[in-house]
């Protein structure tokens, strides 16, 4: 199968505000801080985000590929929550980092499947999951240029 690279672009909206506009095909999503952490709050936080990635990422697996597993999924979601010290990125605190201490995740499934298939299952969708595997294992990030206009 061959690589295929995704793209987004992130533009700062005002000159003043943490408020950007993310760019990924033909869509666009906000991201801001809330108000106690300096933003307008007209958008989810980064962390956040990721967050969502995580949560949305798992229910498309689950859907994907429930029928191959034997499994008749009526429904699926999932509660995500993730601790962060906000000292880290706020006051660059030594010794606090920056991103989430821990991810947590609650897969619900409503199903007829019994409990030993569906926690297969999710076995599976752990395994399988884009998002969990870069958040589980390091990704190299790489600055590609830095561009002065």
């Amino acid at each position: 199968m061959p690589v295929v690279t995704f793209k987004a672009k992130s533009n700062l909206v005002h000159d003043k505000s943490l408020e950007v506009l993310n760019h990924v095909r033909d869509f666009k999503l906000t991201a801001d801080e809330p108000t106690d952490l300096g933003g307008t709050d007209k958008g989810m936080n980064p962390v956040e985000m990721l967050l969502c990635a995580l949560g949305s990422c798992q229910a498309i697996v689950a859907r994907a590929f429930a029928k191959a597993n034997n499994i008749e999924l009526e429904a699926y979601w999932v509660e995500v929550e993730g601790d962060l010290d906000t000292d880290g990125f706020l006051k660059g605190v030594e010794g606090v980092r920056n991103g989430f201490q821990e991810i947590r995740f609650t897969p619900h499934f409503k199903t007829t499947a019994s409990r030993e298939d569906v926690e297969r299952f999710q076995t599976f969708i752990d395994s399988r999951c884009p998002v969990g595997d870069n958040l589980l294992n390091s990704v190299p990030i790489v600055v590609a240029d830095v561009v002065i206009e």
